[in-house]
């Protein structure tokens, strides 16, 4: 996952040493000496990452990280605090001031790296509920949503007391603070209140504890019900490694043994701040927007939302210079479905296609109903091999289980063709891509179906405009007998 990271450091050395291994690691780095040229260039970059140091000269990295989140432009850019600074009380201003993790100098890569991809990670799929209300607004289907969150409104919590042996204690600081307080005594059960209980946060122990804490969490990014739920883990000193895991593993935030009472609130009551900010997003944007710009028979999102979700999709990647695929899906030989099973048999198919797309891709990435037994799909930051693969897994997701339909005592094999096409976001408009994601999806119809045809040109207006559209075909899985022709 390559990111645009913001380095903000008084000394060049360490500029210099941070700077090198994010280089490395393929990140795009910025780099600023001071608290004042770093809010500039926030606002004019908006970069994925802030790391910044504390001890700075005139503005140190607490008022810069305050004046970042103050800021609408780059309130949601997470903040790292890089710092010689290791006690509590310098941990908790930097929270209380926006800060969303610490590490410690001599900073180690692990723990570096393993920050970096899970406040990106968040940030992104936060960035794209964003965008997706953006356009609901600008579709005039909605209204933007109250950002406002009380920072002290109690939530509810869920405590996994298994390994835990400061449960007590814990539960009786978060009882304090106002907030509903519940423990599940073992991992199973844990998973069946955290399921049906609607808890703003859950807090794990790992270490000394039978069942395995990173499985758990594991578990429950897995489920539906528990995909989204913040979890807060607690570790053991020294336990970097694990740490890694669990963030890898989409922990959204820990706390290192022994447990700062005063860390614990403000932890706890950040998590549960951005988990009512995106629920509202959410809710806001799933409420208004759901009829006008979805499919009504397969749920899936309509023309119209995706030519202006396009836009902001475009807008958000073109500084950056990365790229924007697209897929072209159609079903193969559709219209002798209607013909010989009628319309109803062929909606019934179109509902299967739809819910099979859907199952595997990206939570950001857009799938859309185009029109008749069109779809398609849009994939931001990704590159034509990485869509390339995608196309080939739902072209064989899709006739891998052939589909029951009503009043038809023989399943339909269904299969589809796939075109696909890739621009670097800013050198085209979704017309010029799809024509290009088009063209390709002729050449899979005219040489056989059921296979990923991919367009060679990365930009479509580059290609239009040079007059060439060079393609190769990429065959898939055969259907079977008695598919759908």
């Amino acid at each position: 996952m390559s990111a645009r990271v913001l380095v903000v450091d008084d000394t060049p050395v360490n500029v210099k040493l941070l700077e090198a291994k994010l280089l490395v690691e393929y990140y795009e780095v910025l780099t600023a000496c001071d608290g004042p040229s770093a809010l500039v260039i926030a606002e004019d970059t908006i970069p994925d990452i802030v790391l910044l140091d504390v001890m700075m000269p005139g503005m140190d990295g607490f008022e810069v990280c305050s004046r970042l989140k103050s800021n609408p432009v780059t309130a949601h850019v997470p903040v790292v605090m890089v710092t010689a600074l290791n006690e509590v009380k310098d941990r908790v201003r930097g929270l209380e001031v926006g800060a969303d993790d610490f590490l410690t100098k001599p900073v180690n890569d692990v723990a570096l790296f393993a920050r970096i991809r899970s406040l990106v990670r968040l940030k992104r799929a936060s960035d794209e509920w964003r965008a997706r209300e953006a356009t609901a607004v600008e579709l005039g289907v909605t209204s933007a949503a109250d950002t406002e969150v009380d920072q002290d409104a109690p939530g509810s919590i869920l405590i996994v007391s298994e390994g835990m042996y400061d449960c007590a204690l814990v539960e009786s600081t978060l009882s304090e603070q106002g907030h509903r307080v519940e423990v599940a005594q073992t991992d199973e059960q844990a998973l069946s209140m955290a399921g049906y209980g609607k808890y703003d946060l859950v807090l794990v122990s790992d270490g000394n504890r039978e069942g395995d804490a990173l499985r758990l969490c594991s578990q429950m990014r897995s489920e539906p019900e528990t995909r989204h739920r913040p979890i807060l883990i607690v570790v053991p000193d020294n336990s970097d490694d694990r740490l890694a895991k669990a963030l890898e593993l989409g922990v959204n935030d820990y706390l290192v043994r022994p447990v700062e009472r005063d860390e614990l609130i403000s932890r706890s009551r950040t998590q549960i701040r951005r988990r009512r900010y995106e629920e509202r997003l959410r809710e806001n944007y799933t409420t208004s927007v759901n009829a006008a710009v979805t499919d009504s028979l397969t749920g899936m999102y309509n023309r119209r939302y995706l030519e202006s979700h396009f836009e902001r999709i475009r807008s958000r990647l073109k500084d950056a210079g990365k790229p924007i695929s697209a897929l072209v899906l159609d079903i193969d030989h559709f219209k002798k479905v209607n013909d010989t099973h009628g319309h109803e048999a062929g909606d019934e198919i179109l509902q299967v296609v739809a819910q099979r797309i859907q199952s595997d891709l990206r939570g950001f990435d857009t799938a859309v109903r185009f029109g008749g037994e069109e779809f398609v799909v849009l994939l931001p930051d990704s590159s034509l091999a990485s869509a390339e693969a995608a196309a080939e897994r739902l072209c064989l997701l899709v006739s891998a289980e052939p589909i029951a339909v009503s009043g038809i005592e023989t399943k339909l094999d269904v299969t589809v063709s796939i075109g696909v096409a890739s621009m670097v976001a800013g050198d085209g408009d979704l017309e010029e891509l799809l024509r290009c994601a088009d063209a390709a999806l002729y050449e899979a119809k005219r040489t056989g179906r059921n296979k990923v045809v991919t367009s060679s040109e990365k930009s479509p207006s580059s290609a239009d405009r040079a007059g060439q559209k060079s393609l190769y075909a990429v065959p898939t899985q055969q259907s079977a007998e008695n598919a759908v022709r």
